[in-house]
């Protein structure tokens, strides 16, 4: 009988790690196939660490969704951190794959890879066309120098060691294992917290930041995990016919956005909050639109499945689930 493929998921116990976790055990391989380490058990920063665990365990497929993330304020603050710790991760661990072998590895990076004022929607293309949004520079770039490790092993040691290594770029994510902070929390995560307190206190009104009119597109973590799956297997002959040696990334995101506005109605109501919601509009905005063109992915064969309203709905449970410990 054929031993099962070894995968390492790094970056398991984030929102998306935790997802693929998930999918791959849905999809039908054993636990016992899965290999992950915690960040006490393996540092990805330190690169004598990394190429011993790759030698011990020598797995044959990575998913790289490890990496240091964190709002406009943490990007601000800890520029350096950012930089320097996501780029040795990448460097470390696709370096490590290739040393013991692995063929097949998938670099998870961001839709902030795009320049600030990239044309709506955002299609892979570009990449590397314009200034970068200034509060997370160091971030991005550190996620573009991920793509360009990938294909650069790709181009160097494709034809004679079957390197394989392929990136996706994913827009705004939520779902289970998100992040509730308070203050440093992205936008759904962060309304489902306002309303739920609102209701429980019974506040008459919740206030927006912003005019409420920017929009945004989001994609259940979930759908990321299966896209991500999606991907990894997708035949080398389709894969390459629909990317390019150096711009061969791929865009996941829903296929449509909304208004704030809208965002906040469809929160409101998934957790049962019943006052007046008003908008800020002396508070900043920020970027009018942000919508991933996934065009690349879907005609690959590839569609999101989760709606929002359910979505926000498991999201709010595990909203509860989490406050509840």
């Amino acid at each position: 009988m054929n031993q099962p493929e070894t995968i390492y998921v790094a970056g398991h116990r984030g929102m998306v790690g935790s997802a693929i976790v998930r999918q791959l055990l849905a999809a039908g391989h054993p636990a016992s196939a899965i290999v992950t380490r915690t960040h006490a058990e393996l540092d990805l920063t330190d690169q004598s660490a990394v190429r011993a665990f790759f030698a011990q365990v020598k797995p044959q497929q990575v998913y790289l969704a490890a990496a240091k993330v964190g709002g406009i304020h943490a990007n601000n603050v800890y520029p350096a951190d950012f930089i320097y710790q996501n780029l040795m991760i990448e460097a470390n661990v696709i370096e490590a794959a290739f040393r013991n072998g692995v063929q097949k590895l998938l670099f998870l990076g961001s839709s902030c890879i795009y320049p600030k004022l990239a044309p709506q929607p955002m299609s892979e293309q570009a990449l590397l066309t314009g200034p970068l949004e200034a509060t997370n520079e160091p971030y991005a770039v550190a996620k573009i120098a991920g793509i360009k490790l990938c294909e650069s092993y790709n181009r160097q040691f494709g034809a004679s060691h079957g390197v394989d290594y392929r990136s996706v770029m994913p827009t705004n994510l939520y779902g289970p294992g998100d992040n509730y902070h308070p203050e440093n929390s992205h936008v759904i995560p962060a309304l489902i917290r306002r309303f739920h307190e609102a209701k429980v206190s019974g506040a008459p009104e919740v206030a927006i930041w912003g005019s409420g009119k920017p929009m945004r597109e989001f994609l259940y973590v979930d759908d990321m995990a299966d896209a991500s799956v999606h991907v990894m297997n997708l035949p080398k002959a389709s894969y390459e016919q629909h990317t390019q040696p150096m711009l061969s990334h791929i865009n996941v995101g829903y296929g449509s956005d909304m208004t704030i506005a809208e965002l906040a109605h469809s929160v409101a109501r998934v957790t049962g909050y019943t006052g007046q919601i008003t908008f800020d509009a002396s508070k900043p905005d920020g970027t009018p639109r942000k919508l991933m063109d996934s065009s690349r992915l879907h005609s690959l064969g590839w569609q999101a499945q989760v709606d929002l309203p359910t979505g926000l709905a498991q999201a709010y449970q595990d909203f509860l689930k989490e406050t509840a410990q």
